[in-house]
């Protein structure tokens, strides 16, 4: 295993490297008895295409066989209110301010206790698609939210067969297990705009009063890309193709950075006409080796934004869910997404997770 949720009586006996408070409230969660776990992506699809407020579009999921879903599984759009975006607000990093650290720890146990008549779901997937680093991570989230769980199980990697069999030959680090704690109907008048408590030393999170996929993703690749900063990577967000030469055995690999908006998955997915062979290889989150400069992609697949997909694109072929979208019917009474943000306003913007297998390079280490 390359991170570790399971201890020795002797370092349990020490605990103090390995756990926080945050920690302990965070993951002693995910044992109770109203927690049950997702062990495949077929079963999320099935409860997420079953749950109150999805509309299962009339597109097809492509690649189904390889993503491990049925054959007959469309997309799936949910859309989560009037928050369309990460909150910068609400979040707080524990250990930084110990006063606070001492009524948040107090808000957060709290927020467990209310959780307990609830049903919840939980899941595990893979950060990392490498075997020099891969990060377990687990996720909780009330039933309603089944498909923020889901998106989250596509967004990373599940883990299946194969990645428990990669993660037996992985690199090993002292690390916590990232765990993600998600209540969106929890509220405090002090955390209006909710609150997105990390202790990013230990790989733990409790996300609430906020319903946006993004704080989901983000979160996970923040104490993901914390992990890689400690083990000698630097932590990147961008996209990365690499540029083969048409008439020569030659190659090289690029990347793109940029603010969230500003044109990197637009110039990462770039096919340019001359003299190269383009191969995108991942787009957005990935991890280069201070060691020896080559890098790894930490999802299997990414989550972008629809305004630059209108209908017939070629990229919607490669959806498989969709948040804060609209919908219409076709000609044909066919339920089809209304993209270009006309839901949200031009200053919003409406979400997607595509499936990479398009590139078939997200899992390759680039150099």
């Amino acid at each position: 295993m390359v991170t570790r949720n399971q201890f020795s009586p002797s370092e349990m006996r020490k605990a103090s490297p390995y756990f926080s408070a945050l920690k302990t409230i965070v993951e002693t969660a995910f044992y109770e008895n109203q927690v049950h776990p997702i062990k495949t992506l077929e079963e999320a699809y099935q409860l997420a295409s079953n749950a109150a407020g999805t509309v299962i579009l009339d597109m097809s999921v492509i690649h189904t066989k390889e993503l491990g879903l049925p054959s007959y599984a469309r997309v799936l759009l949910t859309n989560s209110g009037a928050i369309v975006g990460r909150t910068a607000k609400a979040r707080r990093i524990y250990g930084r301010d110990a006063e606070e650290d001492e009524r948040l720890l107090s808000i957060v146990r709290s927020a467990v206790y209310q959780a307990h008549s609830r049903t919840f779901y939980k899941a595990d997937a893979i950060v990392g698609l490498e075997e020099d680093f891969m990060v377990r991570a687990h996720l909780m989230v009330p039933e309603e939210e089944i498909n923020n769980l889901y998106s989250w199980l596509l967004n990373f990697q599940i883990l299946d067969e194969e990645f428990k069999n990669r993660l037996k030959v992985s690199k090993r680090y002292d690390e916590d297990d990232i765990f993600v704690f998600f209540d969106p109907k929890w509220s405090h008048p002090d955390y209006p705009d909710g609150l997105a408590y990390f202790d990013t030393n230990h790989n733990c999170v409790a996300i609430l009063g906020l319903n946006y996929f993004g704080e989901l993703k983000k979160a996970t690749l923040t104490l993901a890309w914390g992990t890689a900063a400690r083990n000698g990577y630097v932590s990147c967000h961008g996209g990365l193709k690499m540029f083969q030469r048409k008439d020569i055995e030659q190659h090289y690999v690029a990347s793109f950075f940029g603010l969230s908006g500003s044109g990197k998955s637009t110039l990462t997915h770039a096919k340019h006409n001359g003299k190269y062979d383009i191969k995108v290889l991942h787009d957005d989150a990935f991890i280069i080796s201070e060691k020896d400069g080559s890098s790894i992609a930490l999802e299997p697949s990414y989550f972008d934004k629809t305004n630059d997909y209108p209908t017939g694109h070629p990229e919607q072929d490669f959806f498989v869910t969709v948040q804060n979208c609209g919908v219409t019917l076709d000609h044909n009474g066919r339920k089809k997404l209304m993209t270009e943000d006309i839901r949200n306003g031009q200053w919003a913007n409406s979400q997607v997770t595509l499936c990479d297998t398009k590139s078939c390079g997200c899992c390759q280490r680039a150099y």
